[in-house]
């Protein structure tokens, strides 16, 4: 059950945090689409704004094409209309456009266009990608830009020009480049809704920095294991408490960012550690990705504790052992 408002609409009118889910698997590592509803639906419970359903906290990398389509028909099911679902896709222009359509055929509302497989293609090579992308479906797509997809200012005013094409989400983490590409799309198009989002991982972290230069819409992973947390800041954030922004920073999220970098795939694998803490058998990481060491989970358990003190101190707060969002 989609809504006939545009996703530019939906995205922008939400008051919580952009969730992206991470994807169950059964003790055999195969799909749990059981699990999956009851984390989709119990995040919606919980606020957020909008689904993005196999993006990369979703392990998109490790799903066949049926089991994309199976996963993002169960995120459409466990929404039920009442927030948009915005699924990924990827590779190659010829898979990206097969699982655009599986998308589309599952009743998403929307893409997030993920940087092609493995090759380094020049400004125009890109743009013909996400152009031809663009043409497949009806759906709405937001490109993501991070890795081999970095744009220059004028490549996105092209795609702000391409017909479906709504946003861009940067996950390099320039901000002159993104001033940059701000006010171009704004000179070139003025009116034009075209939305940003800060796709960092822990975006969180630099959610000062880009409300600074008008980007307020983000991707928040840790709404998958802490929502209560992740509501918190996001309603700082927009209400200019400063103040909780960074007293949340300092108590949670540098420390988190601080274990994730601590092994490589954390951006996923921890986040899924996380899931599991709070309750939930959403099974491991499939392969290349590997778990995160005991004392590292040891960590982020601590990590999270701590910032629920901070929310109970501010009178309020769920604990840590709390059911929020089932993620």
């Amino acid at each position: 059950m989609t809504s006939a408002a545009p996703l530019t609409d939906r995205l922008t009118r939400g008051e919580g945090p952009l969730f992206f889910p991470v994807t169950a698997y059964g003790p055999d590592g195969g799909p749990d689409l059981t699990t999956y509803r009851e984390h989709v639906a119990a995040g919606v419970e919980a606020g957020a704004a909008a689904v993005f359903a196999c993006c990369g906290t979703g392990e998109f990398h490790a799903l066949t094409p049926e089991e994309f389509g199976a996963y993002v028909a169960a995120a459409v099911e466990a929404t039920a209309g009442r927030v948009p679902v915005v699924a990924g896709a990827g590779y190659g222009t010829a898979l990206a456009i097969q699982f655009a359509r599986i998308a589309q055929e599952a009743g998403a509302d929307g893409l997030l266009a993920m940087p092609p497989y493995l090759v380094v293609a020049d400004q125009e090579g890109l743009l013909r990608h996400y152009r031809a992308l663009a043409a497949a479906t009806p759906l709405p797509v937001v490109v993501y830009q991070r890795d081999n997809a970095v744009f220059t200012p004028g490549t996105v005013v092209e795609l702000a020009r391409t017909d479906n094409i709504v946003g861009l989400k940067d996950g390099v983490g320039d901000l002159d480049l993104m001033q940059r590409i701000v006010s171009a799309v704004r000179s070139a198009e003025p009116g034009r809704d075209f939305l940003y989002f800060n796709g960092l991982p822990t975006a969180e972290l630099t959610g000062l920095a880009y409300r600074g230069i008008g980007i307020t819409l983000y991707s928040s992973a840790v709404f998958c294991f802490a929502p209560e947390i992740a509501v918190a800041f996001h309603r700082a954030l927009n209400t200019g408490d400063d103040d909780m922004v960074d007293r949340l920073v300092d108590v949670f999220y540098r420390p988190l960012v601080e274990l994730r970098a601590k092994g490589r795939g954390y951006a996923v694998s921890l986040v899924k550690a996380g899931v599991r803490m709070r309750g939930l058998p959403v099974g491991e990481v499939r392969s290349p990705l590997t778990e995160p060491q005991p004392a590292h989970v040891k960590e982020l358990t601590e990590i999270v504790e701590r910032g629920y003190a901070l929310l109970a101190e501010r009178g309020g707060a769920k604990d840590a052992t709390a059911a929020g969002a089932g993620a």
